[in-house]
């Protein structure tokens, strides 16, 4: 049973921390092993030169990795980060981020996914993460 979208949204309200909430993000979309965060712009969220810092965009990967592995199992149970791995390829300026995560695989006690972060329809971002399930 995958998770709607709202569903992502309340296990966003319900399980991460106040700092994460402040980014803003809001799930769009999630199928069997997918999800689809959308990170808004803000200057707040701008490093020097006004581009968007990239622990801004680590912050909503390993996010998307949460409701992608909740959408896939049907819930959210505990799980933490064991491996992220992030690169940049173009600055993010004044433009939303689609924050686009894929299950690779989704084992009893690992899941694997790799995440793109597109702005203007052109990738800004990747990410691989590795998440050990706790429940």
């Amino acid at each position: 049973m995958t998770l709607s979208a709202a569903d992502g949204n309340a296990i966003l309200k319900e399980n991460f921390a106040p700092w994460v909430q402040d980014l803003g993000l809001v799930v769009e979309e999630t199928g069997d092993l997918t999800a689809v965060l959308r990170l808004p712009w803000s200057p707040r969220l701008a490093r020097e030169g006004g581009a968007m810092s990239g622990q801004a965009l680590m912050a909503a990967a390993d996010t998307a990795t949460v409701i992608a592995v909740s959408a896939a199992r049907g819930e959210f149970v505990p799980m933490t980060t064991v491996q992220q791995s992030s690169t940049f390829q173009r600055p993010v300026v004044d433009a939303d981020v689609l924050v686009s995560a894929r299950l690779t695989k989704l084992g009893r006690t690992l899941a694997f996914a790799d995440i793109a972060m597109t702005a203007n329809g052109a990738l800004a971002a990747h990410a691989t993460t590795v998440y050990a399930l706790l429940g």
